[in-house]
């Protein structure tokens, strides 16, 4: 199935306008024609079945026939992980998030991160992509980049679960342990040359407890990978 997305349609809507891009997609790669349908999501949690009313390269218009409503994730998962040296690590992270199941993602910088720019637009294209592949109606938040020490006193009053993954020989919990069903959940991930010592005391201040995903060393987004879906197995 193909999954369309418009960010501007609701449970109101009765007529679809596509813009130029879609409409050429939808026209001439496609090669749809009127009467054909069409199956859209807006990203929060709505598909629409559509028929279009007419094809044209320029513009493309459809009538809603069927609205239908996808359950939304039974937990809340918000990964604050570092950007990876090279981009196209992290745009893997974000796919596979967004197909596991997440609810908010922030690049966040670190002392030891190599990565200090990050493509935010590319980023979202990347998550809308995954989104309408894995057929799902919730588009996941992407966060502006943000500073470890911004993110923590922004956190300071969220009553979510808040864990850290480090790489350090000192006393964690396991991550299977802790997670609890149904629970909101907060989780920093590292740079490729982890967080520094400094790092982590700073957000075991803020409330944020150390655990462990096992005895392997990974890497930036397979350990994102790995907490991803965790949390998402705990919800089954």
């Amino acid at each position: 199935m193909q999954l369309f997305y418009n960010p501007n349609i609701s449970e109101t809507s009765k007529d679809i306008i596509f813009d130029k891009e879609e409409s050429r997609h939808i026209s001439r790669v496609l090669r749809k024609q009127e009467g054909d349908l069409l199956n859209l999501t807006n990203g929060k949690g709505l598909f629409f079945d559509v028929e279009l009313t007419l094809a044209s390269p320029k513009y493309c218009l459809a009538k809603v026939i069927v609205i239908k409503e996808q359950s939304p994730l039974p937990y809340n998962l918000h990964l604050a992980v570092a950007p990876t040296k090279l981009n196209d690590r992290y745009e893997w992270f974000l796919e596979k998030a967004t197909e596991i199941g997440i609810t908010q993602i922030t690049p966040i910088f670190c002392e030891h991160s190599e990565r200090k720019v990050i493509k935010h637009e590319r980023f979202k294209k990347k998550i809308l992509s995954a989104m309408k592949q894995s057929l799902k109606a919730y588009l996941p938040i992407l966060n502006p980049a943000i500073s470890l020490k911004e993110f923590l006193k922004e956190q300071e009053v969220n009553e979510c679960q808040k864990l850290i993954t480090h790489c350090e020989d000192t006393k964690k919990l396991s991550l299977k342990d802790i997670l609890t069903p149904k629970k909101s959940v907060i989780l920093l991930i590292g740079p490729e040359g982890d967080f520094s010592t400094n790092e982590i005391t700073l957000a075991k201040e803020y409330g944020f407890i150390p655990v462990s995903l096992g005895e392997s060393r990974l890497r930036t987004e397979t350990a994102a990978i790995v907490a991803c879906h965790s949390v998402a197995f705990v919800n089954e």
